[in-house]
């Protein structure tokens, strides 16, 4: 009998053992505006066989120096020791990532480009901040925006940070979760004003029953959005784009255009010398349109050499691109995209850009 008393208890032990989570201290990322592992993450798992294989030029580098684990582990990018700190913690350059001490390699998300995923948003406007819930704890999230000036070509810095979050939330409700991509915390917030073009949103999710504390870079363009994401999709860095995807419209992500009308958000999806490639995603409001009409202005010196998805003629700077007969009708609150090759540096935002209906 205490022989098979003894039999009970260790295989009651080895089962324990086998039932004890293997990445316990992975826990949350932000999720709107996504971080860049959450969008990579998107970008790069296909759904059919669970691998990683990225098609956004920024996420297949990321990748490519981090890893497959990387994305596998999104909601990771943690200091067991963070303690809350920030500034003076995490060397210069390194912010993305959690410094190196954590429990993942994420150095690939520290690089400094212009064709990351985004998200585009509205300055000064109430948003609804979700947060992965990966596994539930309290504590306090800060999110930082980067100054006016920032350039997304440089590794992020402190100093490239206003000094202060412009939004902080302790212990807010979630939804769903946890051990789930869709379950999360979430708040609304207001975006700080006077902020135009390509931008950073830093998160810091600081625990407070351990010095647990979790950091992201989330890529934001303030263009008039509401919410809509780009570069997920999107293929690697290529002197020539891929094969155009089917004729189709796409719903917008939650929280998507309002008014009539439409508007235009701008993305470069890839860069090489001498040249790029851009995305411009036209969004129907409350009511749906019928036939678009895009227009822009290049900042530089840069000339429109191709076009797919829409039509398109140039004068000087002036760009004005239309719908084919295929796109031209969205429905409302949807979106359609239309992608062109440019010559010279890629813009990392365009002037003047505008979309009409009719």
């Amino acid at each position: 009998m205490k022989i098979a008393r003894i039999a009970l208890f260790v295989s009651a032990l080895v089962a324990g053992i086998l039932v004890l989570p293997t990445a316990a201290q992975a826990h949350g990322a932000l999720q709107v505006p996504g971080s860049r592992t959450w969008l990579c993450y998107q970008d790069g798992r296909n759904p059919t066989t669970g691998a990683i294989e990225p098609k956004n030029a920024a996420c297949a580098a990321a990748v490519a120096q981090s890893g497959v684990n990387s994305l596998y582990n999104w909601f990771a990018v943690l200091r067991s020791d963070g303690a809350g700190r920030v500034n003076g913690f995490l060397p210069d350059g390194q912010l993305c990532s959690g410094g190196t001490g954590g429990p993942y390699n994420f150095t690939g998300f520290n690089l400094a480009r212009t064709d990351w995923p985004q998200t585009h948003l509205t300055a000064g406007a109430s948003v609804e901040f979700h947060y992965n819930d990966w596994a539930k704890h309290p504590g306090t999230f800060y999110l930082y925006i980067t100054k006016n000036g920032y350039d997304p070509t440089k590794p992020l810095a402190w100093s490239d940070l206003e000094p202060t979050p412009f939004d902080q939330v302790t212990n807010p409700p979630a939804n769903g979760g946890p051990g789930t991509d869709d379950g999360h915390y979430y708040w609304t917030g207001n975006l700080p004003s006077g902020k135009t073009g390509k931008h950073l949103i830093y998160s810091v999710w600081s625990r407070s029953d351990s010095q647990e504390t979790f950091y992201g870079c989330s890529d934001v363009v303030f263009d008039g959005g509401h919410g809509e994401v780009t570069g997920v999709g999107t293929q690697p860095t290529s002197p020539s784009p891929s094969t155009p995807a089917s004729p189709s419209t796409s719903p917008s992500t939650p929280g998507g255009g309002t008014g009539t009308g439409c508007t235009a958000m701008y993305n470069v999806v890839s860069t090489w010398s001498g040249g790029f490639q851009g995305q411009v995603m036209v969004h129907a409001g409350t009511t749906a349109v019928n036939g678009w009409r895009v227009t822009w202005t290049w900042p530089g010196s840069q000339t429109l050499a191709s076009v797919w998805s829409a039509k398109a003629t140039s004068s000087g700077s002036l760009v004005t691109a239309t719908n084919e007969t295929w796109n031209g009708t969205i429905a409302a609150g949807n979106s359609t995209t239309f992608g062109f090759l440019g010559s010279g540096t890629a813009p990392a935002t365009v002037q003047n850009l505008s979309c009409s209906t009719g």
